[in-house]
């Protein structure tokens, strides 16, 4: 479900058009003042009434509103990703399939999520992106944070819970060789330009952006480590720990943890 980000929605397209086929992408225009952009024209778009309030209260309407769709897509469908438009779910290329050749190939007990890789600007060392190329072949630093671990693969209808954190009731599982890369840090000027959108700032954004701010400063000042050997420590910790709070939630405690993106990744989004 998205809102006023053709920015994005043009990349979500074209990468998850190309692994799934535009005719299985299902996009939700967030209020009837939105207009469908042309590069949706081959996938199920549809406008539909805005979901009102702040950001906490909005982001239970639309995961709501969301999860009715998903169980109504399973009369035709065995399986369901949801993301967010910033949220691109990639299979390692060391393993040579396509993420439905992979997906396929698994047996999923009702979700699976790949490990979350929070990709920021390294403001010392990155210029603004260029949207016309792949975002990967601009930016090698991430923020291994298990906010974006998150249950986006379903396999039966499930509820999700605000974001696709989690599915509520149920365990999350990491796979080995899944990673959902978000690019909301992608961009300083981006998002600045964001941090003044009175349309953001109305529906109490301001805090959540700044959140994101910190990304690009930890990726920025952080020591990055080998990606080989920091993944899999970093996948177990979070399969282990549980915040106190949200039993199906990974975390590590605060513990941040910045790689660099091995060159193989560099084409895919």
């Amino acid at each position: 479900m998205v809102r006023n980000d053709e920015f994005f929605i043009r990349k979500w397209v074209s990468y998850y058009g190309a692994q799934l086929g535009e005719d299985n992408l299902y996009i939700f225009f967030d209020g009837e003042d939105q207009v469908v952009p042309e590069c949706c024209r081959n996938v199920h778009a549809t406008v539909c009434k805005r979901v009102e309030g702040l950001v906490a209260k909005a982001d239970k309407g639309r995961i709501g509103f969301l999860s009715e769709r998903a169980e109504e897509l399973f009369a035709e469908y065995d399986m369901v990703i949801g993301t967010d438009v910033d949220e691109f779910l990639v299979v390692d290329p060391a393993v040579h399939m396509s993420l439905p050749e992979y997906l396929s190939s698994k047996r999923i007990d009702g979700t699976l999520s790949g490990l979350g890789v929070d990709v920021g600007q390294n403001l010392d060392k990155e210029v603004g992106i260029d949207a016309s190329m792949p975002f990967l072949s601009q930016r090698r630093y991430a923020y291994l944070s298990p906010r974006y671990t998150k249950a986006s693969v379903i396999s039966r209808p499930l509820r999700w819970g605000s974001g696709f954190h989690r599915v509520k009731g149920h365990n999350f599982h990491i796979d080995e060789n899944l990673f959902l890369f978000h690019f909301g840090c992608v961009d300083l000027e981006r998002l600045k330009s964001k941090m003044h959108n009175a349309d953001l700032l109305s529906n109490g954004w301001s805090r959540h952006l700044k959140k994101r701010a910190r990304t690009m400063l930890i990726v920025t000042h952080g020591k990055a480590r080998a990606w080989e050997s920091l993944v899999p420590v970093v996948r177990r910790l979070q399969t282990l720990f549980r915040p106190v709070y949200a039993w199906n939630k990974p975390t590590v405690f605060g513990l941040k943890f910045v790689v660099k993106i091995p060159d193989r990744f560099s084409e895919i989004v």
